[in-house]
């Protein structure tokens, strides 16, 4: 008996009718057996029409700019399901994509859960979409080392890590994100200048292939395809179970905010304290003035240490040249400070924010031009622009990062510039996509690389070409191999356009 329940063939049921297969000739979901409807393999989860049941967000995503409804959602009741419906969708050249579905459950219930993508990245563009949710176990936690389920969230992990002592060394900032979804893209946050990305920390995977192989993967087994899906834009394979690395738990964290009005003295500070690694957690925010007329610079610096030891806060801030008295120092626990955006994420679902489109943009620059990048993305952006979002502006460590293709500038230091824009209702979105395209170009032109979150319109075959570099070939050459029939996420465009 599979953890559903379901031990027979699962009919895709959707308006009132079951669906028995796929329609050779029609190419569409059959409703009674037919000489040209390939049946259906039996599965241990379900197969629902995209119309029914309550599936309608599967059409979009939580950036709200790409609306195409899929075909069908698979709930799988094991991996078995996941690869007979990827066997089954190559066979018919279906596209497939897994949708994370993640979110705060707990706090907002399942009706809050959606894809996690900004621009599509996870739309399988009228195929069929793969519930994450029903692989999202967090199936072992021992010493160093965690084993979860691509649809656990690093919530999930966090919490189940902090009863035994253990926590993930490489966080986002929004904890309700599914483990499989940020490792396809590589998972930043603070801790990227000591750790890497989340990418960084995974020791082995299982992996279904674009053909429908269960594979396990990493640096000694397998490695071609252990390094194609890590960062990969889900164009490899579809991560099933990943296991991490993990760190013992800090008790205490001690954040440090600090505030510029000159860039340059930001810029200088920020890239002091990453070069001596004085602090466990280096992020930084870009902030209206209290009169909102001009940009302003915070950086957040984190301390960990035990409970019973306080932080030497002078030592820690030695050096550093931040606007005179307005430093703030605010003592919290590890957990406390982990989980700090679900305060600010539940403001934004209260104000009405959450589900409006967002349209984010996620890019790196090299050190050397990102101060020229950030004056003139000050004097486009305003404050209509961010709403009640986020600008994350902050350096890490190339050599940190070790997942192959996690593409960032050829520089030693970068800077991560992130706008994380939530705008007002009735903003212009469609002019903001053009503003964001017009910044990703100067990026480049500025020798920066885009993160493949956020939402950059009209990304060319020629444009992925470029991102990719000298990586190109490899890229194309893992597609061909463990894709062939080309069906896995094609709302990344990297292969399709």
């Amino acid at each position: 008996m599979s953890r559903s329940g379901l031990s027979r063939r699962a009919l895709i049921a959707g308006a009132g009718a079951a669906v028995v297969g796929w329609s050779t000739t029609a190419h569409a979901w059959a409703t009674a057996p037919d000489a040209d409807v390939a049946e259906l393999p039996a599965l241990d989860g379900a197969v629902t029409l995209q119309q029914g049941d309550g599936l309608e967000r599967f059409s979009t995503d939580f950036g709200h700019l790409v609306t195409r409804a899929p075909r069908a959602v698979l709930r799988p009741g094991s991996v078995r399901d996941v690869q007979k419906v990827v066997a089954f969708a190559r066979r018919h050249r279906v596209p497939v994509a897994v949708n994370g579905q993640s979110g705060d459950a707990a706090a907002q219930g399942t009706a809050s859960l959606e894809s996690h993508s900004n621009y599509g990245q996870a739309n399988p563009l009228g195929g069929i979409a793969i519930d994450a949710r029903g692989l999202n176990r967090v199936i072992s936690i021992r010493p160093g080392e965690a084993v979860v389920e691509t649809g656990a969230t690093w919530a999930q992990l966090v919490d189940a890590g902090l009863a035994k002592g253990w926590v993930p060394p490489v966080l986002t900032d929004y904890l309700h994100l599914s483990v499989g979804g940020t490792l396809s893209v590589g998972g930043i946050g603070g801790a990227v200048q000591h750790h890497g990305l989340q990418t960084d920390t995974v020791r082995e995977l299982q992996v279904v292939t674009g053909t429908g192989e269960l594979v396990t993967a990493s640096r000694g087994r397998n490695r071609e395809l252990f390094e194609a899906v890590l960062a990969g834009g889900g164009q490899a394979g579809i991560i099933v179970r990943a296991t991490l690395a993990l760190v013992p738990a800090p008790a205490r964290s001690t954040v440090f905010t600090l505030a510029y009005d000159d860039l340059d003295a930001y810029l200088a500070d920020q890239q002091k304290v990453l070069a001596d690694g004085r602090f466990d957690l280096q992020v930084g925010n870009v902030v209206r003035s209290a009169d909102g007329q001009r940009w302003r610079f915070t950086a957040e610096l984190v301390a960990y240490g035990p409970a019973d030891r306080p932080a030497d806060r002078q030592a820690l801030l030695t050096g550093l040249n931040p606007v005179p008295g307005e430093t703030t120092v605010v003592e919290q626990g590890w957990r406390e400070y982990a989980f700090r955006v679900d305060a600010f994420a539940g403001y934004l679902r209260s104000a009405g924010f959450w589900g409006l489109p967002k349209p984010w943009l996620s890019l790196f620059l090299p050190a050397a031009t990102a101060g020229v990048f950030m004056r003139e993305a000050a004097e486009q952006l305003t404050a209509a622009d961010l709403g009640a979002g986020l600008l994350l502006f902050y350096p890490y460590t190339r050599a940190k990062v070790a997942t192959p293709l996690a593409v960032l500038p050829d520089a030693p230091v970068g800077w991560h510039f992130d706008l994380l824009a939530f705008p007002a209702p009735g903003a212009d979105t469609a002019a903001m996509l053009e503003r964001n395209r017009r910044l990703y170009e100067r990026a480049v032109q500025l020798g920066g690389k885009r993160y493949l979150i956020g939402a950059v319109p009209g990304m060319s075959g020629a444009d992925w070409q470029a991102h990719y570099g000298g990586l190109w070939e490899r890229v194309t050459r893992a597609k061909r191999r463990f894709d062939p029939a080309g069906i896995l996420t094609p709302g990344q465009g990297i292969h399709t356009t």
